[in-house]
């Protein structure tokens, strides 16, 4: 018997917690899956206090799932936002002139490692896959923070379902926001939506260093940075002035995407930064209705450019309607299961197996 994801939420529903109402009314599930028999999902608590008192809640969770006829196993992970709650809205300037820096790239505290993922050229899903790639890491149990850094044209506000200020309680450092088991921040939470972000390189610089000095990421297993397409200062200042895990390039697979592939990998080379590997995005689409097979953008090319640069190739990820309706409803696509889902999990685990996660 197939497990539904409603049927679990409708059991998650029975689960009471401290302060009264249910798991689910509380709104502290996130990053609910569901593959064959085993069932994955995480309970994002308030603060640490909270997490605490929630454990007795995450035990009777998880043996209520079990209990389901078609479970075969059960994860569930507790997790806490900031010990902080929000409380006013940031006073400090964001995007300034840059501080001066020593020339040895700096860590950011409590971040254990710091995975940049860009693209040669925009409109390659490159922000769609940072986010699902964040979120897909955050359901397999690891604490994983998400910067949008496309200072120009910041999307993750939207795709994670967020659209509101961080707080900031000295005027000094950041709170980031909670999304999907993920700690999220961006400069589209500090400036109007409908406002241009109208800046020369050094102002960008800046607001790039506060959001990774000034934010209180707290300890995480990974921070991911969404960078803006295309070789420009915010990828200098970042590899420069930052101890950087490694690069992600995302591509489509037709040849004019992998042109600008060639000069993002030669950029991150470079600046010293370890390109861990490239990523099809858009890869094959699958008819929903006769489930033919076509390739719209061409197929392979991008592993065939990873060969070829001499970097490893890390995935395809199809193309499918559902990552463009998950984006805009601010629920990344990996939640959802499907092909898609799949191809970021395994994404996701390559990349704990390899130790980039």
């Amino acid at each position: 018997m197939a497990v539904k994801h409603d049927d679990i939420v409708a059991r998650l529903k029975s689960v009471p917690v401290p302060g009264g109402g249910d798991l689910m009314s509380r709104d502290l599930v996130r990053a609910l899956r569901i593959e064959g028999g085993s069932v994955h999902f995480v309970i994002e608590a308030e603060s640490p206090d909270a997490a605490r008192a929630l454990e007795a809640a995450r035990a009777e969770a998880e043996a209520a799932v079990a209990g389901m006829d078609g479970v075969e196993s059960v994860s569930a992970v507790l997790t806490a936002h900031d010990s902080q709650p929000p409380k006013a809205p940031p006073s400090l300037k964001v995007g300034r002139h840059p501080e001066s820096r020593h020339a040895v790239p700096n860590p950011v505290s409590g971040v254990d490692r710091i995975i940049a993922v860009g693209s040669g050229k925009g409109g390659v899903g490159k922000s769609t896959v940072a986010s699902n790639l964040a979120v897909a890491l955050a359901s397999e149990g690891r604490r994983v923070g998400l910067l949008d850094a496309d200072i120009y044209g910041p999307s993750q506000p939207k795709m994670m379902g967020v659209m509101k200020r961080p707080s900031s309680p000295d005027g000094k450092t950041i709170v980031p926001l909670q999304s999907h088991g993920v700690t999220l921040m961006s400069i589209g939470f500090m400036v109007e939506p409908s406002k241009a972000v109208v800046w020369r390189g050094p102002m960008l610089m800046g607001a790039l260093q506060q959001m990774l000095g000034q934010v209180q990421w707290g300890s995480l297993d990974v921070l991911i940075i969404d960078l803006p397409p295309g070789t420009g200062d915010v990828q200098l200042t970042l590899c420069q002035r930052t101890q950087v895990t490694g690069c992600i390039v995302v591509s489509t697979p037709q040849d004019v995407a992998l042109l600008d592939v060639r000069k993002a990998v030669d950029m991150f080379r470079t600046l010293k930064a370890p390109v861990l590997g490239l990523i099809e995005n858009m890869s094959t689409y699958v008819c929903p209705n006769c489930g033919h097979e076509a390739h719209l953008f061409g197929h392979g090319g991008a592993r065939a450019e990873a060969e070829a640069l001499g970097v490893p190739f890390l995935g395809e990820i199809p193309l499918s309607l559902d990552v463009r309706v998950s984006g805009d409803e601010g629920r990344p696509v990996v939640l959802k299961g499907g092909p898609v889902a799949e191809a970021y999990l395994r994404l996701a685990r390559r990349m704990i197996g390899g130790g980039m996660g």
